[in-house]
């Protein structure tokens, strides 16, 4: 069932190019899915941000699942989460993910969303929430311990 697509597209926006929601079943609730193959290092999102400057643990848990550490990622420090408008607080977690993310360095508040390897049409689009700056893979798995999900490997 895609749920986002239509809905943009009756009110005439596009969305992203190559990509669209879908609703899959189990804990996840809603994906991100390839409509096409991605290359590694082919740029497949980038989204505006809204920057929130509260204590990381006052956000909802909800919100917490979504927002990307803005300091890790820019180098700066005040604690700053970064919450992504568009298809980028949808990124489902994994460890290894086939995404990278990263702060767009020419713009203050939007993050890139980038192919780590090879993706296929159809594959589900990944990030890593415990890779540091935005890597795929990381040896540590504390964003997914600390929520008790399960990774593919």
């Amino acid at each position: 069932m895609y749920l986002f697509d239509p809905d943009l597209r009756r009110f005439g926006l596009k969305p992203p190019n190559g990509i669209e929601v879908r609703d899959i079943s189990g804990p996840k609730g809603l994906g991100v899915f390839a409509l096409r193959d991605f290359r590694p290092g082919m740029l497949v999102e980038v989204s505006p941000v809204v920057l929130l400057r509260v204590p990381f643990d006052s956000l909802p848990p909800a919100i917490q699942d979504r927002v990307f550490n803005w300091d890790d990622l820019t180098g700066q420090t005040g604690g700053a989460h970064a919450l992504p408008l568009g298809y980028g607080c949808l990124y489902n977690g994994d460890n290894p993910a086939n995404l990278r993310y990263e702060a767009v360095p020419e713009a203050r508040t939007f993050i890139q969303f980038i192919a780590a390897r090879l993706i296929s049409t159809g594959e589900e689009l990944t990030v890593n929430y415990s890779g540091p700056k935005g890597a795929a893979e990381s040896a540590d798995d504390w964003w997914f311990d600390r929520r008790a999900i399960k990774r593919s490997r």
